[in-house]
């Protein structure tokens, strides 16, 4: 009787992994590696249709005269001869666009880490400090800040405002070429809370013993910056280097809503004068070489940024 007994519940468990098996089974049949694929695949239809499909076309266009309402007309480097030979609107938006971006990303960087550097210390409603301080960068390039930073420097403006009350006569900061370039430099610079946010995290992961020991040494605050806190946060500058200098060539929304590129061309950024070519004089072929030559040209900086940190970024493992 035990014997069968023990049979009996043998077959029972037996009968009761059995679907579980067959269920396994029929699940190895339906593997495949293409499963990946297909849950992948709106990021690769965005990829394909959004993103490669453009750029080619782009890449197609600039060798052609396409005016968007006609055929594409190929034309060779035509377009390519004429903004390197002829175009001086060309040389004048790159040298604005530049000069922007060699005074305003290094400017950016500064105030962040300056900041990041006080957010660091332990005091009371840090956290409101940095929403605060953020909250600039979060609302972005948005044609809101630009009408705003209007009306803040404009010849009625509220620094004008606060002037007269000490007897001082305002200026058109806007409206002048010697300023103009300069309200939108304070704008970029004012968002500087997305670096804020990368270089205080970066601060976080430095030791404490090294200040520690550097301190028992009888180092001073400005030695243990200059010795400690920039090189073990170099990658993290490196990085945010990298970043606004890619964000500053591609500088746009500010131009065109507070001064339109003016007054006499002294905010004329290169990415207002390809606008201004594609949208407003239907030269889309012409607009799209001066989209590639503008990639190549972030692609130069970017590249003598990666060459020369070599020299001065600090990694903690390797060395330099």
């Amino acid at each position: 009787m035990e014997t069968t007994n023990e049979s009996a519940i043998n077959n029972a468990s037996v009968e009761q992994k059995l679907p579980f098996k067959k269920f396994r089974v029929k699940r190895k049949k339906w593997e495949t590696p293409y499963a990946g694929y297909l849950f992948l695949s709106p990021w690769l239809i965005g990829l394909f249709l959004l993103t490669l499909y453009p750029m080619i076309q782009s890449v197609y266009f600039s060798f052609t005269d396409y005016s968007l309402l006609e055929a594409p007309n190929w034309v060779g480097l035509e377009n390519y001869k004429t903004i390197f030979l002829e175009d001086k609107l060309f040389y004048k938006s790159l040298t604005i666009t530049i000069i922007f971006v060699v005074i305003a990303v290094p400017l950016k960087l500064i105030f962040a880490l300056l900041i990041a550097m006080v957010l660091n210390q332990r005091i009371k409603g840090l956290s409101i400090y940095r929403t605060m301080i953020y909250l600039p960068s979060l609302i972005g390039t948005s044609v809101a800040v630009a009408i705003l930073w209007t009306n803040i420097f404009g010849k009625d403006g509220l620094i004008n405002g606060v002037l007269a009350l000490f007897g001082l006569t305002g200026m058109n900061w806007i409206g002048s070429p010697d300023t103009a370039l300069g309200t939108i430099i304070v704008l970029v610079v004012w968002q500087f809370g997305s670096s804020m946010v990368i270089f205080l995290a970066g601060l976080k992961q430095i030791s404490a013993e090294l200040y520690e020991a550097s301190a028992i040494d009888g180092a001073s605050k400005v030695k243990q910056f200059f010795n400690i806190t920039l090189p073990m946060l170099s990658p993290v500058i490196l990085f945010n280097l990298v970043l606004q200098t890619i964000q500053g060539f591609q500088i746009f929304t500010q131009a065109f809503v507070i001064t339109k590129g003016g007054p006499i061309q002294s905010t004329y950024m290169f990415t207002l004068y390809l606008y201004e070519k594609a949208f407003a004089g239907f030269e889309m072929g012409y607009a799209s070489a001066l989209a590639w030559i503008l990639l190549i040209i972030i692609g130069v900086f970017t590249a003598i940024i990666f060459i020369s940190s070599k020299y001065w970024v600090f990694y903690q493992e390797g060395g330099k």
